[in-house]
């Protein structure tokens, strides 16, 4: 079994950095099934930069991660770059975009993220700015599960709960990171296999795979800056036999490899998602069988 979606998105994926465009302009390998790119690195850019992209756009899928749109924070949401946002998208044939369950705005954007208190007040703030968000694009989005450092304030309920009350309240997809549900329960001291489970798997449209640093403390921090470790890898396994196979993408922000080692990740997603269809496809011959 397999999740579908209408965002024609399957396989394994990298997430796009300026680093690779030149391999990536002479070959793209065959391992690849989609790109991801975060639509603030990219909105404008324009002269040879923007030709080397818009030629792997044209000829390649491509999804948006949003890092900025601060969909929990209490300003107003930026209509103004929603405005430029869809544009992008249109422009591109973008499958989707995404963004992350937090917020990191008032005035002005900054990249940290931060956790939204988990009250039902905040589920119905959420929900509203997905819906505007949704109306603006035009287009459905997802939601990303946000790694966290700090408690939320007041919480009136867990984080599997308050995820499962926005999804449910804003009706829009999930964006699934499994490295993120590890993160957290390291640094929480939470069943990263129980939270898994309780996600509504119907709504996954893709998910990511990254690694973490450790910190002396043992806090771990989610950098994207080194390989997936084993940990992350059995989740993601887990996750297959919960919910079917779903489009996984490698994540790397920092101390970027060469394409040729970020690859290994991308053939390793591609190895276990034929394994566990081939896993699922004798489940359902034996079924059938008895």
């Amino acid at each position: 079994m397999s999740i579908t979606h209408p965002f024609h998105l399957n396989g394994a994926g990298l997430g796009l950095r300026r680093s690779m465009l030149p391999a990536l302009q002479v070959e793209v390998p065959d391992c690849i099934d989609f790109f991801e790119v975060s639509p603030e690195n990219w909105v404008g850019v324009g002269g040879y930069l923007g030709k080397q992209f818009r030629s792997l756009t044209e000829r390649h899928r491509f999804v948006a991660h949003g890092l900025a749109l601060s969909l929990g924070g209490p300003a107003p949401l930026d209509t103004a770059f929603l405005g430029e946002l869809k544009q992008f998208l249109d422009h591109h044939d973008f499958a989707l975009y995404t963004e992350h369950l937090s917020f990191c705005s008032d005035e002005g954007h900054f990249y940290d993220l931060y956790p939204i208190p988990f009250t039902e007040r905040a589920v119905k703030h959420v929900a509203g700015r997905i819906r505007q968000t949704q109306d603006i694009l035009q287009r459905p989005i997802a939601l990303e599960n946000a790694s966290y450092y700090v408690q939320p304030p007041q919480a009136e309920m867990d984080e599997l709960t308050f995820i499962n009350a926005v999804l449910s309240e804003a009706d829009c997809f999930l964006h699934l990171d499994v490295n993120n549900i590890y993160v957290n329960s390291v640094n929480h001291g939470n069943d990263p296999i129980a939270f898994l489970r309780g996600l509504p798997g119907e709504r996954i449209v893709y998910g990511h795979v990254a690694g973490h640093d450790l910190e002396p403390s043992g806090l771990i921090i989610d950098t994207h800056g080194q390989n997936t470790i084993e940990p992350v890898w059995d989740l993601l396994a887990e996750a297959y036999r919960s919910f079917g196979v779903f489009p996984t993408l490698v994540e790397r922000d920092s101390n970027i490899p060469s394409l040729a080692d970020l690859l290994i990740e991308v053939e390793r997603i591609r190895d276990l998602q034929n394994s566990h269809r081939l896993c699922l496809n004798a489940d359902d011959i034996s079924e059938v069988a008895a």
